[in-house]
């Protein structure tokens, strides 16, 4: 069998152009938005989402916060909250 040898048309080298211009662009975005997703996931604990809700990290300090307790607390309604509230 012989291989005859193929001419490339002109229009199919302009959409060859076209093409690999597109995939660079593609793929420039792609590692824009790659970028942008990776220094967003470790700048995680500065993302405050806007909920209308006060922002801890404006809120002044107190002075005077609430004692912690000593040991674990039991949730309402739980097996060990009612244990606590029938023990005298």
């Amino acid at each position: 069998m012989v291989m005859l040898p193929r001419v490339e048309h002109e229009l199919h080298k302009r959409r060859r152009s076209r093409n690999i211009g597109l995939l660079v662009v593609l793929l420039a975005f792609a590692a824009l938005v790659f970028g942008l997703s990776i220094v967003k996931i470790t700048n995680g604990d500065m993302m405050e989402g806007f909920d209308h809700q006060p922002r801890a990290s404006v809120l002044p300090q107190d002075p005077n916060p609430p004692a912690k307790p000593a040991g674990p607390v039991a949730a309402p309604g739980t097996p060990g909250a009612r244990a606590l509230e029938e023990s005298p």
